[in-house]
């Protein structure tokens, strides 16, 4: 690390568990962000800052006023222009080493299974259920950890899919992708502004982690979020045996 690294990442080489070693981790990993939205602006504003040196975010939507009360990777002169470009902008000047693909597009499976093959970790911070099957699955193909967030209202969820442990389960054991599945939409339920900042920043703190090495990930735990009461459940989570994903790996 040059000089300007060592003063501008002081504060995580400063930890005894992440110290030098642990930040250029950092610098040499490429996390995959799904989704620039609410979930995706604080998972893409914390990565970039602390240090992950190539991010790539994938969106296919474009920035609308409804966004802005909790996109917060997004402002309004960057209303009509394409999100995963607004967010590349917003991280580019906080932190210009990090080097951003902007992918405006929706990744289908045969896209995600070439993304997911190049990154370290990947962050579904998408808002459709069959978005969240594909890129699990694409997870447990290439053995990659994939941290998964979920937010509607005033109730978020968290957990780490992390196949590369044959004991943990991947997102098709809790939620299998053949289960009947009412979507729940933003536009039409709500969600609460500070809800999306908490989970993404839980998702965000989780890719660290697993980045660089540091103590245990929330992978075969699900935490679930009430915010209403600001209370967490957790529940453990186990492989299921019949898993049309990761059993047939």
């Amino acid at each position: 690390m040059n000089d300007d690294q060592l003063l501008r990442y002081s504060r995580h080489i400063l930890l005894d568990e992440l110290g030098i070693e642990g930040q250029q981790r950092l610098l040499a990993a490429h996390a995959l962000v799904i989704g620039a939205g609410g979930l995706g602006s604080p998972v893409a504003l914390y990565l970039a800052t602390a240090g992950v040196g190539t991010l790539t975010i994938v969106d296919d939507d474009t920035v609308d006023l409804t966004n802005l009360q909790r996109q917060i990777v997004h402002n309004v002169e960057r209303i009509g222009r394409p999100k995963a470009e607004s967010a590349a902008q917003t991280l580019h000047g906080i932190n210009p080493e990090v080097r951003v693909n902007a992918l405006r597009e929706r990744a289908d499976p045969a896209r995600l299974n070439e993304l997911v093959a190049q990154a370290d970790v990947v962050l579904d911070c998408s808002d459709n259920f069959a978005t969240r099957q594909a890129v699990n699955a694409a997870c447990v193909a290439h053995a990659k950890p994939l941290v998964s967030g979920a937010a509607i209202g005033f109730d978020g969820q968290v957990s780490v899919y992390d196949t590369r442990d044959a004991v943990h389960p991947c997102y098709a054991c809790l939620f299998p992708p053949d289960a009947p599945f009412e979507e729940a939409r933003c536009a039409i339920m709500g969600v609460f502004a500070p809800l999306v900042g908490i989970i993404g920043s839980v998702q965000a703190a989780e890719a660290l982690k697993l980045l660089a090495g540091v103590g245990n990930s929330l992978a075969g735990r699900l935490q679930m979020l009430d915010a209403r009461h600001m209370e967490w459940t957790e529940i453990a989570i186990a492989r299921a045996p019949e898993c049309p994903v990761c059993q047939r790996r």
